[in-house]
């Protein structure tokens, strides 16, 4: 199994997410889940910055996806996001694919 992260403008998630669903990546039991951050990310426009007291700089607000699929799978999903991620900037944001050594249901026996 293939655990992917991926860091996007909040503006692409929503289009991220249908081509995911298309695709069938959240039929039945889905590992996906959605987190807002603060990141480094270059804005779109000046509303995306926010100033972190934590960090003392400027960050804009991100999504984090998270997925777990099929190994075989990882490659259109990595590919899904990428496409459908894109703002027109050289960089929109970034993928990351890391392979799972064990996944475990959390369920009654």
């Amino acid at each position: 199994m293939k655990e992917i992260k991926a860091f996007v403008h909040r503006n692409r998630v929503a289009d991220i997410l249908h081509a995911l669903r298309d695709a069938g990546y959240c039929h039945g039991p889905c590992n996906l889940s959605v987190v807002d951050v603060a990141g480094t990310l270059q804005a779109l426009d000046p509303q995306e910055k926010s100033f972190s007291l934590i960090l003392g700089e400027e960050v804009v607000n991100e999504i984090k996806l998270e997925l777990v699929c099929e190994d075989e799978r990882a490659d259109e999903a990595v590919r899904l996001i990428r496409e459908n991620g894109h703002t027109g900037q050289k960089v929109a944001g970034w993928v990351y694919v890391n392979d799972i050594g064990a996944a475990y249901p959390i369920a009654m026996e």
